[in-house]
């Protein structure tokens, strides 16, 4: 007895993709898995569907399809969007509905063009100012948000006053302090010899000028003093903040600490924000002192007055609480400095150009908010009588 061989038939669900064009009416039965494992067959099908659909509208059957994924989904609607963009025409049949809601998922949607809206200078002028204002809202409960988180750290840090980095803090006390008195004391110098110049010019017109020593006395203690050293700090440490740990957010440093348990605030935020409070004050005092030197000798040059004059006068001129003035203020300054320049250090992504703008971002809103504090604080101590 002879046996006779037999083909085994494909299964269905084993065929490669497939589409078989009607003849006359456009119609296309696709077949077989319309799957990623089939990338080759299901774009050589797709390519025959755009062809036949340049010619007249194509029905597409998909009732024989054995598997749809996401990638021939994903063909089928890229092929259909082609078809329509060139002026053709393609639709469904026999689609199930899990195919249904796979080529729905796929469907390419381009995002509707926002119409352009025409503003007048002024709507456009109070648009920009309202946003501004929206945004300087959200900057402040930020700021203040951040402060918050800062306090806690240190009442954390004071109740375990083993986990102060005592090391972090004197370089910084370092970096803030002990490197920026040349810079200060020179640009203090010079400011206060400026500001005797055009005191002794004016004066000289009244026959006053002897009052210059008032005038720079009063005027460095109380205000130019700080705000000078706070200006320069801002420029020269807060930067500095911001770059350092813009920079350790870019290299993924701050997420690798939290990783590691440990917080970035008590590690990176109080050693610095201290050594600013700390800091400030003393560079405080040497501003005022370089800002009276170069008054003084410019005083001596231009107005005639001899050393001693010039020391009684000022004696006289100034009492202790106008030092106080100006070293009360310092903390606070140091303290808005501090906590703009930590917040905008945090806000870095990972890119230079952001690392720029936040460096950018820190200056200028801590001079901002230094020129603001320091006139707050002078109608407060006009309102004491201090």
């Amino acid at each position: 007895m002879q046996a006779t061989a037999t083909t085994p038939t494909r299964r269905p669900d084993r065929q490669p993709a497939g589409a078989t064009i009607a003849p006359g009416d456009g119609r296309v039965a696709l077949d077989g898995r319309w799957t990623a494992d089939q990338g080759g067959a299901v774009e050589t099908a797709a390519a025959r569907i755009a062809t036949e659909a340049r010619v007249r509208p194509v029905v597409v059957d998909l009732g024989d399809v054995a598997r749809l994924d996401t990638l021939g989904a994903w063909v089928l609607e890229r092929t259909r969007g082609e078809i329509e963009a060139a002026g053709g025409h393609l639709t469904y049949a026999g689609v199930r509905p899990e195919h249904r809601i796979l080529l729905g998922e796929m469907q390419l949607r381009d995002p509707e063009p926002a119409s352009p809206v025409r503003q007048g200078r002024v709507v456009a002028l109070l648009d920009g100012l309202g946003r501004r204002v929206v945004r300087g809202g959200h900057d402040l409960v930020t700021g203040l948000a951040f402060l918050g988180e800062v306090i806690a750290a240190c009442l954390r840090v004071a109740s375990r006053p083993s986990s102060f980095r005592g090391r972090a803090f004197v370089n910084q006390i370092e970096q803030v302090a002990f490197r920026g008195v040349p810079i200060i004391f020179l640009i203090s110098f010079l400011v206060g010899g400026i500001v005797a110049q055009q005191g002794i010019f004016q004066l000289q017109r009244f026959g006053a000028a002897a009052f210059v020593v008032n005038l720079i006395g009063l005027l460095i203690l109380r205000e130019l003093g700080v705000l000078l050293t706070s200006i320069m700090v801002a420029g020269r440490s807060g930067s500095a903040f911001t770059a350092e740990i813009g920079s350790m957010r870019m290299r993924e440093e701050v997420d690798a600490l939290r990783v590691m348990g440990l917080d970035p605030i008590e590690i990176l935020i109080v050693p610095r924000i201290l050594a600013l409070v700390v800091g400030l004050p003393m560079l405080t005092l040497i501003a005022a002192l370089a800002a009276l030197t170069g008054g003084g000798l410019t005083a001596m040059a231009y107005g005639g007055l001899t050393l001693e004059q010039f020391l009684a006068r000022l004696q006289a001129a100034v009492g202790v609480h106008h030092v106080l003035v100006g070293l009360i203020k310092a903390p606070f300054m140091a303290l808005i400095i501090g906590i703009i320049a930590t917040i905008e250090g945090f806000a870095v992504e990972g890119s230079a150009e952001s690392l720029g703008r936040h460096v950018t971002a820190s200056v200028v809103k801590s001079i901002f908010m230094v020129i603001v504090l320091d006139g707050l604080f002078a109608v407060f101590f006009a309102a004491i009588d201090f």
